[in-house]
């Protein structure tokens, strides 16, 4: 039985048929066909524009002498040299060194914390007792550092202090110590606060990772014979690596925001500078330059080199982890 073959002339031509060209839409006619979306974001890029960007241009106040009267744009330009005198002014090692310092402490306690949280109480079978501790944690962030100060002074004072108390009963002191006139103290204290306030908060994005993994994945772990601590080393935590990768990468970014809040109150509230060779950090500086001296170019140019070294910090810790493979924010 033959079958029929379809022949071709040599050299003549195979018109396929013709397929309208769809031309993909512009900008414009995008943002016109998703208007209804585009208006709801349109108060944040505004907001965003006009409190974020527009005040930029006030980091050339950085370069000149400003004068209150003359006005910022008749005030006389000074190039680097408010830069050069706090490089070389006698607080600056000091400065940086409390700022490091306090900012390594929080990023080795503070940074684990939540995570470890997390962890445990995604291990909780009981959602009663589950719900109680994570509302139990969660207050404290809604909690201003105002009244978290005023708790902080009335648990570590010398006559009734919960902390004196105890320490007391357990026979581990002999009397009363003033905890906060040590400046030895202070660091453990601010980062303590600290991470009794923002742990709970923290654990949520770390909460709602870790409801995102897949069931089966510990359903095969457990017929492998892994205990639920082993899972927790071979699924949990790799599955929340690349959200732990980011806050990692915005923590080394902030390296230089020692704290702002937190310091002046623990601090001011003791009518003292006891506590000052441990406490000056950038930001206080700035505060206490800027506001209190009224040295208003010399504060601009402070916080301008606190700004660009922690935009270089972001960059370089960003270009890290993409060249490691791991997550990263571009």
């Amino acid at each position: 039985m033959k079958t029929a073959r379809s022949t071709r002339i040599p050299g003549a031509a195979v018109h396929a048929p013709k397929r309208a060209e769809q031309r993909e839409p512009g900008v414009w006619q995008r943002f016109a066909q998703q208007w209804d979306y585009q208006s709801m974001i349109l108060p944040s890029i505004l907001f965003l524009i006009i409190f974020s960007y527009i005040p930029m241009w006030g980091v050339l106040l950085a370069f000149k002498e400003y004068d209150l009267f003359a006005g910022f744009a008749a005030s006389p330009w000074v190039g680097t040299l408010h830069f050069r005198m706090f490089f070389e002014s006698p607080e600056f090692w000091l400065i940086m060194r409390n700022t490091i310092c306090i900012s390594l402490l929080k990023l080795a306690v503070g940074f684990p914390a939540p995570i470890v949280l997390a962890l445990m109480l995604n291990e909780v079978a009981n959602m009663a007792f589950k719900r109680v501790v994570q509302t139990i944690t969660y207050i404290p962030h809604f909690i201003s550092w105002v009244v978290v100060s005023g708790l902080v002074f009335s648990m570590l004072a010398v006559d009734g202090g919960a902390v004196n108390g105890l320490l007391l009963q357990l026979s581990l002191i002999d009397r009363p110590v003033n905890w906060l006139s040590v400046p030895e103290y202070f660091w453990a204290i601010l980062v303590s606060a600290g991470v009794w306030k923002e742990i709970g908060f923290g654990s949520i994005v770390y909460l709602a990772a870790i409801a995102g993994i897949d069931p089966a994945l510990y359903e095969a772990a457990s017929l492998d014979g892994a205990s639920r601590f082993k899972q927790i080393f071979l699924i949990t935590i790799p599955s929340i690596a690349p959200v732990i990768i980011i806050f990692l990468i915005l923590g080394v970014g902030n390296i230089l925001h020692a704290g702002f809040e937190d310091i002046l109150l623990l601090t001011q509230n003791l009518n003292n500078g006891i506590l000052m060779p441990y406490a000056e950090v950038i930001d206080t500086y700035v505060y206490q330059m800027g506001i209190i001296n009224q040295r208003y170019s010399y504060a601009t140019a402070t916080g301008l080199f606190k700004s660009v070294i922690s935009v270089l910090l972001l960059l370089i810790a960003n270009y890290t982890a993409r060249k490691l493979g791991k997550a990263s924010l571009w």
